[in-house]
């Protein structure tokens, strides 16, 4: 059989990188804690992650400035995850937006680029990022930024978002999730 030479193939090093996760939302854990009536396991979500559109309505401040308002987010929902949230750069302050130095590579979205948040002489750093060219699989987030809630203001539908432990991702805690999460201390297993 021939092989289609627009089909381009995962590199072996990509493969690698994706194949070390053990869990990937067939199972939960026997440490996974039980959801409540209400309450989403993140454990239940998948590997590689589902981007899946969400309508209810998401804020963010900075110092009392409207940085976004949307019902237009992505969320990623990946194992282990609380979800991150993209938010289209339409529903963005993007005058307080500007690039930051740096950037990092997710082996599901591929190569991001970080931004700064600019008002006067109030800055912070690193606050958000973006993935300009997605991999196969995440393209829907190619318009969109997502925010570290940790300095910020963030709420879905009215309900204050808490940060993912660790400082290093930045999926939003809300109290429709069960962890634990990664970040947590013990977790650089899963």
């Amino acid at each position: 059989m021939a092989s289609n030479p627009t089909v381009a193939s995962t590199p072996t090093w990509l493969q690698s990188a994706r194949d070390q996760w053990q869990w990937r939302g067939q199972a939960r854990p026997p440490f996974a804690h039980t959801p409540y009536p209400g309450q989403t396991s993140v454990w239940d979500f998948p590997r590689p992650p589902q981007l899946a559109p969400d309508t209810r309505e998401v804020v963010i401040r900075w110092r009392g400035l409207e940085v976004a308002h949307t019902r237009r987010a992505v969320k990623v929902l990946e194992t282990s995850h609380p979800p991150s949230f993209y938010l289209p750069w339409e529903d963005v302050a993007t005058h307080l937006l500007q690039p930051q130095s740096g950037s990092s590579f997710c082996e599901w979205k591929g190569p991001a680029q970080y931004w700064s948040l600019v008002s006067g002489k109030d800055r912070l750093n690193g606050v958000a990022w973006s993935y300009l060219r997605p991999l196969a699989g995440a393209e829907a987030l190619a318009g969109c930024v997502a925010f570290y809630p940790a300095s910020l203001s963030c709420t879905v539908d009215d309900a204050l978002v808490g940060p993912q432990p660790g400082g290093f991702y930045g999926g939003w805690i809300t109290p429709d999730l069960a962890g634990p999460f990664k970040g947590e201390p013990e977790s650089s297993g899963w």
